[in-house]
């Protein structure tokens, strides 16, 4: 899993799904589902952002709550697609 792959992913999240004014710091092992940064609507475009970005096709099975409620899972779920 490439540290710039990680710095990419954290940094679309701040910047579409934070408010400046969030006390919070974000970081790789940040909860985004459980803790609401990332709801499910933004759940679809942060999918949409991914296979743009890497040019792979995750399935809906795999795109769960679970899977990308932090940045070290989605890059997990990411490396998976990209080896395919």
């Amino acid at each position: 899993m490439s540290e710039e792959m990680k710095e990419t992913i954290l940094e679309y999240v701040v910047d579409e799904y934070m408010d400046e004014d969030d006390d919070e710091e974000a970081g790789f092992d940040t909860p985004l589902i459980s803790s609401g940064i990332v709801d499910s609507f933004s759940m679809v475009s942060l999918k949409v952002f991914l296979e743009k970005k890497y040019q792979i096709k995750l399935p809906d099975d795999e795109a769960t709550p679970e899977a990308f409620d932090t940045v070290n899972k989605i890059c997990v779920l990411v490396n998976k697609h990209l080896s395919k």
